[in-house]
């Protein structure tokens, strides 16, 4: 219990500003207009996959023993493909209403040319 209370007392700015991001982050998010969702998340998609990337080098580099990295690389892992995989239906959803497009492999390769 000493270390947690020892962590926050040593990083409170930190946690502060993680808080703080939060909140800006949903008020930026809840302003944006519709027309913009598409890009945006198309955008946070390739974010993602580039969080993948990372957690997995986090991974691999991880010393014997050090099952926080591992823990939290497997996590990042695991949500951040989850995001993705999100996306890729949410396109195909969003572009099948509004478009005779309803081939996914023409959705794909539409989105890759967006990104």
């Amino acid at each position: 219990m000493e270390q947690v209370t020892g962590f926050f007392n040593g990083n409170y700015h930190l946690i502060t500003i993680v808080i703080l991001s939060i909140f800006l982050g949903i008020e930026v998010i809840s302003r944006v207009p519709a027309v913009l969702h598409t890009p945006l998340m198309s955008g946070a998609n390739a974010i993602h996959g580039v969080v993948i990337i990372g957690a997995i080098i986090v991974m691999g580099s991880a010393h014997d023993g050090d099952y926080v990295s591992l823990v939290l690389g497997f996590l990042a892992v695991i949500l951040g493909t989850l995001n993705v995989v999100g996306g890729f239906v949410y396109l195909i959803y969003s572009y099948s209403m509004e478009s005779d497009y309803t081939n996914p492999l023409i959705i794909c390769i539409c989105y890759i040319n967006i990104t």
